[in-house]
């Protein structure tokens, strides 16, 4: 049986006398696509640092790939980094260089690359995610939001990693940009056979997207599930993000019938 390719036990945060997470278990299997909601504060982006390694938690245990995220040397947790991508919510994009040479940073890290290889698999990166080879001498700064995005997922796909992780994908994108981004995420997801954890509170990415949803409330992973499982529940966070009426004309929309609470 393969290990989940993320595996998060007893789990706990705290910030100053504030915890955030306390007793968060999460398992995602590969292959899987799945959305982390919650309230404001509740802790989804500390999380996806916590699985990233750029926050260690107060207590608790984190695996990728069947691996502890942390130990065991320097050399294996940087292979072990190598498996997964990340996409920032803005992007987080180099703002000195341009658009070649972002996607190219972490192929110029690994130091294994010459040049006219880089170049190839910078182009065969922005093909991709459907952007041309002149949009490589762009500079951040004059990129539309769209592009950004397209730029910064360029990158995080750039070592080829089985494991996919997104914060906020679809934030500050008008509502076509928005569809076709997440077109292309789940295209890409498809054909590279990529596992995917992302970070959302948009119900049109969420119910176009996800296998599973995991909700993050009271310092937990309160329910997890597919939408259809996770809209039964009662429970005050549940009912507000999912069966709001803004929340049943989105999921209407992308194609989800609400049930009747």
């Amino acid at each position: 049986m393969n290990a989940p390719v993320i595996r998060i036990e007893d789990l706990a945060t705290r910030f100053g006398e504030v915890w955030i997470h306390n007793g968060l278990n999460l398992e995602v299997a590969r292959g899987e696509l799945v959305s982390l909601v919650g309230g404001s504060g509740s802790g989804k982006t500390t999380l996806l640092r916590q699985v990233i390694g750029l926050l260690l938690p107060n207590r608790g245990s984190i695996e990728l790939f069947g691996e502890p995220l942390f130990g065991g040397g320097v050399a294996r947790e940087r292979a072990l980094r190598q498996r997964f991508g990340v996409l920032f919510q803005h992007g987080a994009l180099f703002s000195a260089f341009n658009v070649f040479d972002n996607i190219a940073f972490p192929l110029r890290e690994l130091k294994r690359y010459d040049d006219d290889a880089i170049h190839d698999l910078v182009m065969l990166k922005l093909s991709m995610v459907e952007l041309l080879p002149r949009h490589g001498n762009l500079m951040p700064s004059e990129l539309s939001g769209g592009m950004v995005k397209r730029v910064a997922l360029a990158r995080a796909l750039a070592l080829e990693p089985e494991l996919l992780l997104l914060d906020e994908p679809t934030a500050g994108l008008d509502p076509d940009r928005s569809d076709s981004f997440v077109r292309l995420i789940r295209m890409l997801s498809e054909e590279l056979g990529l596992t995917v954890m992302l970070v959302t509170h948009d119900l049109d990415t969420l119910a176009a997207l996800s296998t599973r949803v995991a909700v993050l409330a009271e310092q937990r992973i309160l329910a997890y599930g597919s939408t259809d499982e996770i809209m039964r529940i009662d429970h005050p966070f549940i009912r507000n993000f999912f069966l709001s009426e803004r929340s049943v004309r989105a999921l209407q929309h992308s194609g989800f019938a609400p049930l009747p609470h």
